[in-house]
């Protein structure tokens, strides 16, 4: 993955530049630049933008003219890693149409309409399960579980003993999912965190997992497929004063004049699903966390929906673009837009599919009266 380039000092050396030869000769088309997106509405990173730059156009003054359109609009989140930066975000359109079809169609009141024009709750109910073990078994496979959905489906509803390691990696992830609904009227906290691990991981290979305990060193890294250390996680000396930070954040009442202008519940609860994959806080079993605490936070906001959108389904057929949205928010400087992109991405088709699914049950309904 290409980087983009960092500019540092207080000076701007931008306009410097173009104002010099040759850049001078290509002023407007430089200019033209000077915005946030691209002429499609996207939110792209260096490595694609240089391939979409003009035939003679200065690349890096290029993308400083993008970095300096982004930070006029940037929000800050919240602090992150040691050493700190903030990580902040752009509300792109994309974002904008993900938070209003969420605040539309997932709410306590969405849902529990959906269940009335249903009429036949135990009908509901069989269809709503089929989601919440879909989240689980897709949630385990993105973290390598071999496991057939069906295999694993067949589990979880006979309530089956797991007689493997990723059956019982599947059947943490749904016990997982449930803690998650349980605990929704908890702060969060540092316990909570190692709770969640604790329930997701327990009783699959324990030496391997350490359930519910920090890692104390800085061995742990990110690999990719090829074995290339993508991610090196902060270090483990402050890892749970910077949890405590974060839970800090998190529990913060909405409106609170801590948080500079308003974060909706989805981009925090995105942005909480990146910060525990960034800081890596266990050994392993940290993605699975990461997606059952942003869970957890939608509950926590009445967006009861949630129980049977799963998300993790759609992650498993694109991990290298889940992947990618993570490194590309942290090599431009914790922007974490590339990732909420991503991640609205995926919410809405998952969003989608539960409508669907209700579509088709009251099509159900009205044909068997």
């Amino acid at each position: 993955m290409k980087n983009p380039p960092v500019f540092k000092g207080r000076s701007d050396p931008v306009f410097n530049l173009l104002l010099r030869s040759p850049h001078k000769q290509r002023l407007e088309d430089h200019l033209a630049l000077l915005k946030p997106l691209d002429d499609q509405g996207r939110y792209l990173p260096f490595e694609a933008l240089r391939y979409r730059w003009a035939s003679g156009l200065d690349v890096k003054v290029c993308w400083a003219l993008v970095k300096k359109a982004r930070v006029a609009q940037y929000v800050n989140l919240l602090p992150l890693g040691e050493p700190v930066q903030w990580g902040k975000y752009v509300l792109t359109p994309l974002a904008q149409i993900t938070l209003s079809l969420v605040d539309r169609q997932t709410t306590f009141a969405a849902l529990d309409y959906m269940t009335r024009q249903i009429g036949e709750q135990a009908h509901c109910s069989y269809l709503l399960n089929d989601l919440i073990e879909d989240e689980a078994i897709a949630s385990s496979q993105l973290e390598g579980a071999a496991t057939t959905t069906r295999v694993a489906k067949d589990m979880l509803r006979h309530r089956r003993q797991p007689r493997t390691p990723d059956e019982r990696m599947v059947m943490g992830n749904y016990r997982m999912m449930n803690f998650a609904w349980e605990k929704r009227d908890e702060p969060m906290s540092v316990d909570l965190i190692a709770a969640m691990h604790r329930v997701g991981v327990e009783g699959i290979a324990d030496e391997d997992y350490s359930p519910g305990v920090f890692r104390a060193n800085d061995e742990v890294v990110v690999q990719d497929g090829a074995g290339n250390t993508v991610h090196r996680p902060p270090p483990a000396a402050g890892l749970i004063s910077r949890l405590g930070r974060l839970s800090d954040w998190i529990n913060l009442p909405e409106g609170s004049p801590q948080e500079k202008g308003h974060v909706h519940p989805l981009i925090k609860a995105i942005t909480l699903h990146f910060a525990l994959g960034y800081e890596h806080p266990f050994r392993d079993g940290n993605g699975r966390v990461a997606r059952a605490l942003f869970y957890w936070f939608m509950f926590k906001n009445e967006f009861a929906a949630f129980r049977y959108i799963a998300i993790s389904l759609l992650l498993r057929n694109a991990p290298v673009k889940y992947g990618r949205s993570y490194l590309h928010s942290e090599a431009d400087e914790l922007d974490l837009t590339y990732f909420i992109e991503f991640q609205c991405s995926v919410i809405q088709r998952a969003v989608s599919r539960f409508t669907d699914v209700y579509r088709k049950s009251v099509v159900h309904t009205t044909h068997a009266a």
